[in-house]
């Protein structure tokens, strides 16, 4: 709801398999570099072996992936025809990690990554019919083969919350504890941006750039109502901030803020969406929003 960006290649259309025994179905394919760094690739002659492969080439030691959590990842993604085998998609490229829906990615991306832990370096050969079908992003064809690299750098489960304190700002009120409630007074909102941190975390201060992990929820002040919320569902988002892939609003007030804070903000659309608004959740241009955002973790 937040982004001003496009989502990454391979995010468009997006189960646990075991060890293949051989690196992603040949013995010849070689994939160097540290974790979480940019991997060095080398592929053999030919296409890859029937079927998905799947290989751990390190195994780490933190949370397992499960259903619904919210994987964050440095990860490259080529397409293996056996030719120039071509770069389609890397979050090196795009210069932060990239969060991954636990069980709404590719198929057989979903099932070389859950059950792996944090820490966890995975390569996959994914076939044609457990990649994107007959409806490919631009830059892949139905029938390509494709060959991820995935270093798994964190792990946000659904239901993963800040229990944090209430507080009040401009007379907007927010309950305490795990799921807080917004509540907008009956009067006119206030002219300027205003932020304030009711609870701040112990964690490292966030920078711009980076991909900060939150539950949140937002309201329009004229109706005193949310429009959106994370806390329906429980499963956390993901976004870069600092670098206006976000409303200017949290790239002001979420920027050099403590992991495991919780942040009330009072936006006017200059900080919000400006004059086009927002019409699919009813935003108006002259529209003040209320936010109040946990700050899981930062990437």
């Amino acid at each position: 709801m937040l982004r001003r960006a496009v989502a990454p290649l391979l995010m468009a259309c997006l189960m646990a398999a075991g060890c293949t025994g051989e690196p992603a179905g040949s013995p010849e394919l070689k994939v160097g570099g540290a974790f979480g760094a940019r991997p060095t690739i080398a592929f053999p002659d030919g296409r890859p072996a029937a079927g998905l492969q799947v290989d751990e080439l390190a195994t780490g030691k933190g949370a397992r992936l499960r259903q619904d959590d919210v994987a964050i990842v440095q990860y490259t993604a080529h397409v293996w025809d056996g030719g120039k085998n071509r770069l389609v998609d890397s979050s090196f490229n795009r210069g932060a990690p990239a969060a991954f829906p636990v069980g709404r990615l590719l198929p057989g991306l979903d099932r070389a990554l859950q059950g792996r832990t944090v820490g966890s370096r995975v390569i996959a050969a994914i076939p044609p019919d457990q990649g994107f079908g007959p409806n490919p992003p631009t830059g892949v064809q139905p029938a390509d083969e494709l060959f991820y690299v995935v270093d798994i750098l964190g792990a946000h489960p659904k239901g993963a919350s800040i229990d944090g304190r209430g507080g009040s700002l401009a007379g907007v009120r927010v309950t305490g504890g795990a799921r807080p409630r917004l509540t907008v007074p009956a009067t006119a909102p206030p002219a300027r941006f205003a932020a304030k941190v009711l609870d701040r975390g112990a964690g490292r201060r966030t920078r711009a750039g980076q991909l900060v992990v939150v539950q949140y929820a937002g309201a329009v002040w004229s109706r005193r109502r949310v429009f959106d919320t994370t806390w329906t569902t429980g499963q956390p988002k993901a976004f870069r901030i600092g670098d206006g892939t976000v409303i200017k609003a949290w790239d002001q007030a979420l920027v050099g803020v403590p992991a495991g804070s919780r942040v009330l903000m009072i936006v006017p659309p200059a900080y919000g969406y400006g004059a086009p608004g927002h019409p699919a959740y009813g935003i108006k241009g002259s529209d003040t929003l209320v936010f109040v955002v946990d700050v899981l973790a930062a990437y």
